[in-house]
């Protein structure tokens, strides 16, 4: 019994010890805190699906009307005035969660010197690699997920939706010749959005999150002004623009993303290049490999920067 006895009592006075959490785990509950967070990286482009879809409610009242006005004989007419809804969806929808992107990633390292909260988050056992990484996920990975997400559940909605009044209303959608499926479609804006804005996007994600992690006050100005300055003393001193057309090509998508046979406001107007083709190019490497370089500056400079 003794030995018993004292065999328990040495188990209990000697608890298992707690099991090591891995940097995989401590990165994906920091971009769970980036979400608990900032709820607009989500409800925004929500609200933008809401009012999109009241307005195109309102629509439905004249949706078979200007089908009927569309000549048999004209199948371009035919293929845009199917596409539309969808294209102009996606496009409100992008433009929400650039602009959230945007202020996301100039307050994302600033906020946390500015509220102080910065002494918190240093105190928990997350290094600064892991909460700069676990913030640029956010506009590179989450945001065009979300974006996908959000852009698919208000299409499903907006396609039966509109074949309810076509098909009520004895309208025939054969005129409208071929046109890309919706699986077609869904795989161009998964593309589109993971490769453009967050692959290709890299760069200038990683530069707002360096000078958010940098300046003492008003993040926007120094991310905008040095780009404007570079620019002005360049035309100025060599009568170049090779700095503007470089930030041209990176914003634009370097005319690799868009298709040059679109015509109009259209879903091939997402994209036009095959993956492999985007994974081999060199802007998107050179683009990368300067986005880790910011990063790895806006480590540094969270390591050292104290609250202001």
């Amino acid at each position: 019994m003794n030995t018993q006895s004292n065999a328990v009592a040495g188990f209990a006075s000697h608890p298992a010890e707690p099991r090591p959490i891995s940097e995989t785990q401590r990165l994906y509950w920091s971009v769970r805190r980036e979400l608990w967070e900032n709820r607009s990286i989500y409800l925004a482009p929500m609200a933008v699906a809401v009012l999109f879809l009241f307005g195109f409610l309102v629509s439905l009242f004249h949706l078979a009307d200007k089908a009927r006005a569309i000549p048999a004989t004209d199948p371009l007419r035919w293929y845009e005035f199917i596409e539309q809804p969808y294209t102009l969806a996606a496009l409100l929808i992008m433009g929400a969660t650039l602009i959230v992107g945007w202020i996301y990633c100039l307050d994302a390292l600033y906020g946390e010197r500015r509220d102080r909260s910065i002494l918190f988050w240093k105190s928990l056992p997350v290094s600064d690699l892991i909460t700069v990484l676990s913030k640029a996920s956010i506009p590179i990975i989450v945001l065009p997920l979300i974006t996908f997400a959000v852009t698919i559940a208000l299409w499903i909605v907006v396609l039966l939706l509109s074949s309810a009044v076509l098909l009520r209303s004895g309208v025939s959608l054969a005129n409208a010749g071929p046109h890309p499926s919706f699986f077609q479609m869904s795989l161009l804006l998964l593309f589109h959005l993971v490769g453009l804005h967050g692959l290709w996007w890299a760069p200038i994600w990683g530069w707002l999150l360096m000078v958010s992690a940098w300046a003492r006050r008003a993040p926007f100005l120094w991310a905008t002004l040095p780009l404007f300055a570079i620019g002005v003393v360049e035309k100025l001193v060599f009568n170049t623009s090779h700095f503007a057309s470089m930030l041209g090509i990176r914003f634009s998508g370097g005319g690799q993303m868009s298709g040059s046979k679109a015509t109009g406001m259209s879903i091939a107007m997402l994209n036009h290049q095959t993956f492999g083709e985007f994974l081999l190019s060199p802007g998107l490497w050179i683009g990368l490999a300067i986005c880790a370089a910011f990063l790895a500056t806006a480590v540094r400079l969270r390591r050292y920067r104290e609250p202001i």
